[in-house]
């Protein structure tokens, strides 16, 4: 059962950890401006992670009805209904759902993705877009995203193959980027690592494309594993 959509706001604000390290989306001071971060110049990155999540999730069908966790503010939650897919959202983040609320008309539960609330085969899929990096036992989320979701799981993820990478650390180090502090970057070839682990014996096919280039360079997708973001679908054939 999903629970009541305005009480996001009864978990104590002091809620600051979470796998037993400090967290930014569990801090105010970010999350309250989360939505003005996408509205700015995140904007364009948006619409090619976007367009990279809707030709990959476009090739399955199968697909009517999603699960995203981590869906902190709902911006692609709300997407997704726009390209006619059902979706639920989930966020561990009180603060992040306490804004969401206001902001999508459909169902979200506050829950950790490490174990999801639902039976086998809720939902037709399973997306997770920027979070996955934060997992500290990714193989365990991928084994429970494979469970709930029937028919795939969808990874939109910052690039470890990204000159960003190093200005992020580097930043860092001067206690000017506190979001990335915590988040373990990958590359597709890691991904697919995890993957290959967490659905050992299971039948499936991998698909992945890359975005998030420079504004001037000739092309904005490719299958090079060289890019800001990149957007992998995992389609379960069992």
């Amino acid at each position: 059962m999903l629970p009541e959509r305005n009480n996001f706001g009864l978990i104590t604000e002091n809620l600051a950890n979470w796998q037993g390290r400090k967290e930014w989306f569990f801090n105010r001071e970010h999350t309250d401006t989360y939505e003005q971060w996408y509205e700015g110049r995140y904007k364009r990155a948006e619409v090619w992670q976007k367009k990279v999540m809707a030709q990959l999730l476009g090739k399955d069908p199968r697909v009517k009805e999603l699960l995203e966790f981590g869906c902190g503010t709902t911006r692609f939650t709300r997407w997704w209904h726009e390209i006619g897919i059902e979706a639920t959202g989930g966020d561990l983040s009180p603060f992040m759902l306490g804004q969401a609320v206001h902001l999508f008309k459909g169902d979200l539960v506050n829950a950790d993705s490490h174990f999801m609330p639902f039976k086998d085969h809720t939902f037709d899929a399973v997306a997770f877009i920027t979070t996955f990096e934060y997992y500290r036992n990714p193989v365990q989320v991928i084994r429970e995203a494979a469970r709930v979701g029937k028919h795939g799981i969808a990874f939109g993820m910052m690039n470890r193959n990204s000159p960003k990478v190093l200005r992020r650390r580097v930043q860092q180090v001067f206690g000017k980027n506190p979001f990335y502090v915590t988040a373990t970057f990958y590359t597709p070839a890691m991904l697919i690592e995890k993957i290959d682990e967490a659905l050992k014996g299971r039948q499936y096919s991998l698909e992945w494309t890359c975005t998030g280039l420079p504004e001037w360079f000739p092309v904005q997708q490719w299958s090079v594993p060289v890019g800001d973001f990149f957007g992998l679908y995992v389609k379960l054939l069992d």
